[in-house]
């Protein structure tokens, strides 16, 4: 059964071009489509609603407090960059939504859909510092705690798989990616099982526009069509 009138349409008609004419696709509401989102989207319009100003940020600093706005800015630095790698890659027959809300606050910042396969991606920004991965975690040198990035990769790819599988109305597999970007060192002493791990710096991210052989174009676009409905995701 799909989800707010969104399901599968084995049926449905092609045009000139050889593409599934979807009707979903072409009445998407526009305050419901995400594919216009930029990458990063969220932290935008996080940092254009905080009412912190200059000044008040500044004495922060001098004080010797991160605000939040800072982690936001460096935040959005690393899903731009990565947001234009995986852009790129669209001309291979892939498509990217970027800034995808979950209930919770939680943030896909890329899906990524294409020839090779479902991958839901997150950015982890390391600020020139050196960084261990393990299993679970990810430690930045000089950060007080290690954050649970890897494990939030996961449970991001297993809501993603969900939704997308009770939308289109066949199994989704959704595979988890972190990507870590700026950092001086990356250690990954062992493989995070079922996480890919990538350094931006190593052109790892476009490698993904290789990979092939598990979705019909129909398939991607299908499950794009869902991907971009914002109401799917209300039930992630």
């Amino acid at each position: 059964m799909g989800v707010v009138g969104v399901r599968e349409r084995p049926g449905a008609k092609r045009i000139g071009d050889g593409k599934n004419y979807d009707p979903e696709r072409l009445f998407l509401p526009p305050d419901d489509d995400l594919a216009p989102n930029r990458p990063g989207e969220t932290l935008r319009a996080r940092l254009d609603a905080s009412g912190t100003g200059r000044t008040r940020l500044a004495l922060a600093r001098l004080l010797g407090r991160r605000p939040v706005e800072d982690e936001w800015r460096t935040a959005l630095a690393g899903e731009q960059l990565v947001g234009t790698a995986l852009e790129e890659l669209t001309a291979g027959g892939w498509e990217v939504v970027h800034s995808i809300v979950l209930p919770g606050d939680a943030i896909i910042a890329h899906l990524l859909i294409g020839p090779g396969g479902v991958f839901c991606v997150g950015v982890k920004h390391a600020r020139k510092r050196r960084v261990l991965v393990d299993d679970t975690l990810v430690r930045v040198a000089r950060e007080r705690r290690p954050r649970p990035h890897v494990r939030d990769a996961r449970r991001d790819a297993a809501r993603s798989s969900l939704v997308l599988s009770r939308g289109c109305g066949f199994p989704v597999r959704v595979r988890p990616v972190l990507v870590v970007v700026g950092a001086a060192s990356v250690e990954v002493p062992a493989a995070p099982e079922g996480v890919r791990v990538l350094r931006e710096r190593e052109r790892e991210v476009p490698e993904l526009g290789a990979l092939g052989g598990a979705l019909h174009p129909d398939r991607v676009a299908r499950i794009h069509t869902v991907a971009r409905n914002r109401r799917v995701w209300l039930w992630a």
